[in-house]
C-alpha cells in the first residue's frame, strides 16, 4: 500500500523503510567495493616449469610476497603447464613478470615488442649444463666438448624441448663434438620435461645418460637425493648466460608511469641482506640479482636459430 504524500507513516512502515534503505545502502557499498577491487590491477608473475611444481610454488610465492610489500600492489603467482604456454600467456598479456630461461626469454621478447629485461641471478652470468650417466654404463668423466663422443650409441634424454640448459646449449655442444641426435642416439633422444625428471630417468636406467642445469644438479646432490651408486656427473659444459626476468610491455600502462623501473629497482635490491631476502634468493640458488641486457642472450638466439628453435 502506498502512503499518501504528506501523510505520517506508522511505526511498522518506518521500520520497513529504514530496513529497505539500509539494505539498499549495503548493496551499493558492496557494489562500490567490488568495482574498486576490480579497478585495482594485480601483478601476475610466473616462471617456466623446469622443476618440481611444489618447489616452484613456494619459491614464487616468496617473491610475490616481497614484491607486494615493496611495491604496494597485489601480486599473484600464476603456474603454467609447460614452457610454450608460458611464452603464449606472456605474449597475450596475461602475465606481467616471468622468470625465463635463456631460450624462452628470447622467444618471449621476439614475440612481444616492448617487453623489458628486468634482472638476472648472479649465477646466470656464467651458467653451465651438466651431463650425467648411469653408473652401470661405465662412462668415464669427459674432459672436453670433443669427448662427448663417448655418448654415441647411448640412450639419451634432454630436459624440456625448450630448455636452454637442458636442451639448447647441450645440443649445441653435442653438435660441436660431431654428434647428431637423430642418428647417434638409439631411437633418437628423449625429452624428460624437467631437470629433476632427467635425474630420475637416468638413475632408473630408463636412459643411460642425460643433461640438466648445474643448479638443480648441485641442489639435488647437496641435499642427498641423488644416489651416487646409480647416477654420476660426467661433464660440465662451457659457460653461457641463462635465466632472467622479463616484464610485459603494458606494465606501466596498468600500474602507472615508471612502474617497470620501480619493479627493476625492487628486484635488484635483493642482495640477501635480510633473512627474508636470503631465503627468497636461496630458492633461486642465487646470492643476489644483477642487471642484464639483450646482448647477453645474443649467443642463445644465434644458436637457437641454427637449431631451428627460433624462426621469427
Amino acid at each position: 500500500m502506498k502512503t499518501p504524500l504528506g501523510t505520517r507513516t506508522s511505526g511498522w512502515q518506518r521500520t520497513v523503510l529504514v530496513g529497505a534503505l539500509g539494505a539498499l545502502g549495503g548493496l551499493l557499498a558492496a557494489c562500490g567495493s567490488s568495482e574498486s577491487a576490480e579497478d585495482s590491477p594485480v601483478l601476475s608473475i610466473s616462471a617456466i616449469p623446469d622443476q618440481d611444481p611444489s618447489e616452484l610454488v613456494a619459491r614464487e610465492q616468496r617473491l610475490a610476497d616481497y614484491l607486494a610489500e615493496t611495491l604496494d600492489v597485489e601480486v599473484e603467482y600464476v603456474p603454467v603447464t609447460d614452457y610454450a604456454a608460458s611464452v603464449q600467456l606472456f605474449t597475450a598479456g596475461d602475465l606481467d613478470l616471468v622468470f625465463y630461461g635463456g631460450l624462452t626469454g628470447v622467444q618471449a621478447r621476439l614475440q612481444t615488442p616492448g617487453a623489458t629485461l628486468v634482472a638476472q641471478r648472479d649465477i646466470d652470468e656464467e651458467f653451465r649444463s651438466v651431463f650425467i650417466a648411469g653408473t652401470r654404463t661405465g662412462i668415464d668423466p669427459i674432459e672436453s666438448v670433443e669427448g662427448l663422443t663417448a655418448l654415441t650409441g647411448r640412450r639419451f634424454t634432454f630436459g624440456s624441448e625448450s630448455s636452454t640448459s637442458g636442451r639448447l646449449m647441450p645440443e649445441w655442444f653435442l653438435q660441436e663434438a660431431g654428434l647428431d641426435g637423430a642418428t647417434d642416439f638409439p631411437g633418437e633422444p628423449g625429452f624428460s620435461g624437467s631437470h629433476d625428471q632427467t635425474i630420475e630417468l637416468v638413475a632408473s636406467g630408463s636412459y643411460e645418460a642425460g643433461v640438466l642445469n648445474e643448479q638443480v644438479w648441485e641442489d639435488r646432490t647437496a641435499d642427498g637425493t641423488v644416489d651416487p651408486d646409480e647416477v654420476v656427473e660426467v661433464f660440465r659444459t662451457p659457460t653461457y648466460h641463462d635465466y632472467h626476468w622479463i616484464a610485459g610491455p603494458e606494465t606501466d600502462d596498468r600500474f602507472g608511469e615508471g612502474f617497470t623501473d620501480r619493479l627493476r629497482d625492487a628486484m635488484l635490491a635483493l642482495d640477501g641482506s635480510t633473512p627474508q631476502e636470503e631465503e627468497l634468493l636461496a630458492g633461486y640458488g642465487a646470492g643476489a640479482l644483477v642487471p642484464t641486457e639483450p646482448d647477453n642472450y645474443q649467443q642463445v638466439e644465434e644458436i637457437a636459430r641454427k637449431l631451428g628453435l627460433v624462426t621469427s
